[in-house]
């Protein structure tokens, strides 16, 4: 079978070369930094430890499926999964709580009723019905096939079925998000609920297509998951699950350009001068990083192009004394104070006093993440401009207060609690995984006039492809899983190939 490079070690990538070296394919993988996972990573200090990457999962189906496909041992034999209960605990800018329960829709209603006022949990139910019919109608080709060159029709069919509002004289359809929340939900705090999904992923709820309703949907429907011990450990899973199929990593390995023969792909260059000959490369790396790898253009026009707008992540770690309370919520969303400032702040930053941003508040019941009993380590994030001066050493600390300021209304005497908190820039991010300003990719979403679509994992230099969340179908754990499963299935079927079945 054939020799594939594969460029970088994140998890799209990593998903890839398990699938293709149990096709036959001899698999190496060149990985610039020291180790794997791309953005999933660990920090650990004095017996605390933290996730720095995502910190929950959503759709393991997807991972499961990379151990089913590529060994005997399940996803299940290799890392503990632990749903999480309640999914998350939401705390609103007028001051009320509401603890949503884990993939059950009765209980979202019922919860929702008793915060929010009777009606409330009718109009989310309601909702949820409408974004399953957007994700039926858009989970195969946005999800499980690659992008085909007839991808403006989902670019101009707007999947979700919005409910007809009638203003003025006219009567019109939800198009954006933030029209789904204003016209059907009804409620602030129902549209805060509902735009803190698209704000996760740095997606502006006044552009962001009404398709966008399938981020909620996919929470509810197959529910929101921790790995014991971190989402590191799933990183280490996967890694290992290549090394027993006879992938090779090579660690510190700066690829500086993709050697072509013949007009195609057929190796790389590395820093040394070297050159690893291949009949495939992949590309697990970001839109800039991989053009500058390349001597001609990767797209045309009328290809999906490369987004330039991601956002990026601040995250601030927290080592407290005293043990985490009973009943604790794993996961505590503290909602934007001023929510019509986050959006635009996100798109246009700038001036001297930034909002602050709805924050989550990560609080694992994990003894492997703390020293004893008598300690806690809390992960505190929020969506940030990728452009906001964070060199600035003032632009830092305040963000950081901002972020410790709302951590306040999740975690009772945080300020007594607190021995030692750590930084984790969007710098971080940019060292950690090469993409431009610690820049973080969001999921592909059908209509907006495929401004939030992904370019394709082929490209316009035959035998390069691309992996990870800068490809289809965009960013997230379960996303990159995806990605590499159809790269992989392009390589072995070639262009015939139709999708996951």
């Amino acid at each position: 079978m054939g020799r594939i490079a594969v460029i970088g070690a994140g998890m799209g990538a990593m998903a890839a070369a398990a699938r293709l070296a149990v096709a036959g394919h001899r698999v190496t993988v060149y990985e610039r930094a020291e180790t794997y996972g791309g953005a999933v990573r660990r920090f650990e200090r004095d017996g605390f430890g933290f996730d720095t990457g995502p910190g929950l999962l959503t759709l393991p189906a997807v991972w499961r499926d990379l151990f089913v496909k590529t060994g005997k041992e399940p996803l299940e034999d290799c890392v503990e999964l632990v749903q999480v209960d309640p999914s998350a605990r939401h705390v609103f800018a007028d001051g009320t709580e509401v603890s949503l329960p884990n993939a059950s829709r009765a209980g979202v209603v019922a919860a929702l009723d008793e915060a929010l006022g009777a009606g409330a949990g009718e109009r989310w139910g309601d909702f949820l019905v409408r974004a399953r019919e957007a994700w039926d109608r858009t989970r195969r080709p946005l999800l499980e096939e690659p992008l085909w060159p007839n991808w403006p029709v989902l670019a101009e069919r707007e999947p979700y079925p919005s409910v007809p509002h009638r203003r003025l004289l006219r009567t019109r359809r939800a198009t954006t998000l933030a029209e789904v929340a204003a016209w059907e939900l009804r409620d602030e705090r129902l549209a805060a609920l509902l735009e803190s999904h698209a704000l996760a992923y740095g997606l502006d709820p006044r552009t962001a297509p009404a398709s966008a309703a399938v981020l909620p949907y996919m929470e509810h429907a197959f529910g929101t998951w921790y790995v014991r011990g971190g989402m590191r450990e799933l990183a280490r899973a996967v890694y290992e699950r290549c090394v027993r199929r006879r992938v090779e990593f090579v660690f510190g390995a700066e690829v500086t350009r993709i050697v072509e023969k013949d007009g195609r792909a057929a190796g790389i260059e590395l820093g040394d001068g070297s050159v690893a000959e291949a009949d495939h490369v992949v590309a697990d790396v970001d839109p800039a990083r991989l053009r500058a790898l390349t001597d001609r253009p990767l797209d045309e026009a009328g290809d999906v192009q490369p987004r330039q707008d991601a956002p990026t992540r601040f995250t601030v770690l927290l080592a407290l004394r005293g043990a985490r309370e009973a009943g604790a919520a794993h996961r505590t969303v503290v909602h934007a104070p001023a929510p019509g400032s986050e959006p635009a702040f996100l798109v246009s930053p700038g001036g001297d006093e930034p909002p602050r941003p709805t924050v989550t508040v990560l609080r694992p019941d994990d003894p492997a993440l703390r020293p004893d009993g008598e300690h806690e380590s809390v992960v505190l994030s929020a969506v940030v401009s990728a452009e906001a001066g964070w060199e600035s050493e003032g632009a830092v600390r305040r963000c950081t207060e901002l972020l410790l300021e709302a951590a306040g209304s999740a975690i009772a005497g945080l300020s007594e609690r607190l021995l030692w908190h750590e930084v984790r820039t969007p710098g971080h991010i940019a060292d950690e995984t090469g993409a431009r300003f610690g820049a973080v990719p969001a999921p592909a979403l059908a209509a907006g006039e495929g401004r939030f679509l992904h370019p394709a994992n082929t490209t316009r230099l035959p035998g390069l492809y691309r992996a990870g969340g800068w490809s289809h179908p965009g960013g997230g754990l379960p996303h990159a899983g995806m990605s590499g499963a159809l790269v992989a299935g392009l390589i072995v079927e070639g262009p015939e190939f139709k999708g996951s079945q």
